[in-house]
């Protein structure tokens, strides 16, 4: 591990301070950072600590949804009330993701912001990384990826986004509160991620020295209907082969409305709306369903040993609707 310098910001201004100076990284639950840290895949110059800046409390908003500090714990908001009540799709996305005891470190903040699990991205020893060293290429190619991305990919990367929150966040249309050197503004979490084109390294549309402060959900009338369904090859701590948050607005037996998301298969969290805008009107039945995960694989590219990801991801889907419908 590189020597790196250390600093505890006591308010949101010395934070957007100290962010904004070159080689600053921020970091709140640690979880992902001081693993990058320890293989040398992120050398700072500088931590800045943003445990003292008190964005660890979840409370209803005035239009009834519910707004989400960055520095609450995953574990913290998987077994808030409101959240089991209103999101369960949320809680369960958030009880799949690793481990109690990371559950209980693991930051709102940094879940959002983890980066790939890609081995080539993570092992400095190997030289072809565009995510970890632009330009260098991608030794993914060509390589061993039974784990990389059927969607979202391009000839520079295949790395997948690793988040189960995102996913449900994705399906929930939760907003992320961004707060910069050029001032405050919102994301909705479908747009915070970016899919890597030709330039893996960037991986969201935060600019340096931008802090997420907090994430709101709102309410909404699919919320409470929803499911989270993750494929792995162990029963805990294992990253999402394919995962799927389906959430359906239902009036009597009819999908009035629906939200559909994956995890696992995409190089970021994956909505799919064309999948969304053929389950709508329609009565909500398996065959409906299993129409819907066709037409949501539809542009899948996989590559030589993750091709079983696409029918893998299609009956996840299924799952997950069947849930959210009450026909499972």
């Amino acid at each position: 591990m590189n020597p790196f310098g250390y600093v505890r910001p006591a308010d949101e201004a010395a934070a957007l301070d100290a962010g904004a100076e070159a080689g600053s990284e921020f970091i709140a639950g640690g979880t992902g950072v001081v693993d990058l840290l320890r293989l040398g895949v992120e050398k700072p110059a500088r931590l800045v600590d943003l445990n003292a800046l008190g964005w660890d409390k979840i409370e209803r908003t005035p239009e009834g949804g519910l707004y989400v500090g960055a520095l609450v714990k995953n574990s913290d908001l998987a077994w808030h009330p409101d959240v089991q009540r209103h999101y369960p799709v949320l809680s369960e996305a958030l009880l799949a993701g690793a481990s109690p005891q990371l559950r209980n470190m693991a930051s709102v903040g940094g879940n959002l912001l983890q980066r790939t699990r890609c081995a080539y991205f993570r092992d400095v020893g190997v030289t072809a990384c565009n995510k970890r060293t632009p330009g260098s290429g991608c030794a993914a190619m060509g390589g061993y990826v039974r784990m990389h991305a059927v969607l979202g990919g391009s000839e520079h990367c295949i790395a997948v986004h690793p988040s189960d929150m995102c996913v449900a966040l994705v399906a929930l249309d939760a907003v992320v509160h961004v707060r910069g050197p050029t001032g405050a503004r919102l994301v909705p979490v479908a747009d915070f991620h970016l899919v890597p084109g030709t330039h893996p390294e960037v991986e969201s549309v935060l600019a340096r020295g931008d802090i997420v402060v907090g994430i709101t959900l709102p309410p909404s009338p699919f919320a409470r209907r929803s499911a989270y369904v993750k494929a792995r090859d162990r029963a805990s701590y294992a990253f999402a082969l394919a995962s799927a948050a389906a959430a359906l607005h239902l009036e009597g037996t009819v999908v009035r409305d629906a939200r559909v998301a994956f995890g696992g298969i995409a190089t970021k969290p994956w909505r799919s709306k064309e999948a969304e805008y053929v389950m709508r009107g329609e009565p909500a039945t398996r065959a409906l369903f299993e129409r819907a995960a066709e037409v949501a694989l539809r542009e899948a590219r996989p590559h030589s040993g993750n091709e079983f990801k696409v029918a893998l991801a299609q009956r996840v889907l299924v799952r997950a609707l069947s849930r959210a419908g009450g026909i499972a």
